[in-house]
């Protein structure tokens, strides 16, 4: 009995550290090309494990949602109107390594999300990398160069009125 109250006490204490924070990130990672990013994402709680997630990479923002399990972090975006996803594992430090794709692409990406120091007792920001978010939502990992992305939507068909009874 003893150790069940313990093992309880240890988890109670344990699982908030394990959630993912709200916040800012440094975002590095690879593209379904190979190629490198570097940009600043940006975390919002919208419940007990839910939050929404903003990317900025270059000029590009992407918005995205995600849920938390453990240390084991899911997301989902909309990238160049195509649906994407990706998995992370949350670290001891608080920083996510995970890897994201996009539906029917041919090639998993990288990314490794890092929280930016809080501001210290002063006030004065601690020194960061040097892309500042501002006044502007950060983004997400770029549209591979070498996948074409439709212009316009498929022509839908309408559907013919049933037939009378």
């Amino acid at each position: 009995m003893r150790r069940a109250l313990l093992a309880c006490c240890f988890l109670a204490f344990a699982t908030p550290a394990l959630a993912q924070r709200d916040g800012l990130y440094d975002v590095r990672g690879t593209n379904l090309d190979g190629t490198s990013y570097e940009g600043v994402a940006q975390i919002r709680s919208l419940g007990l494990r839910s939050f929404t997630i903003l990317w900025r990479v270059g000029n590009q923002i992407v918005e995205g949602v995600g849920m938390a399990s453990g240390r084991t972090v899911s997301v989902a975006y909309g990238l160049a109107q195509r649906p994407g996803m990706g998995i992370y594992t949350l670290n001891p430090d608080g920083s996510m390594d995970g890897e994201w794709t996009i539906i029917g692409a041919n090639a998993v990406g990288t990314e490794k999300l890092t929280p930016r120091a809080a501001p210290t007792a002063s006030g004065e920001a601690p020194a960061t990398p040097a892309t500042p978010p501002g006044d502007q939502a950060p983004a997400a990992p770029p549209a591979p160069v070498t996948t074409p992305v439709p212009t316009t939507p498929p022509a839908v068909t309408p559907l013919a009125p049933a037939p009378a009874r």
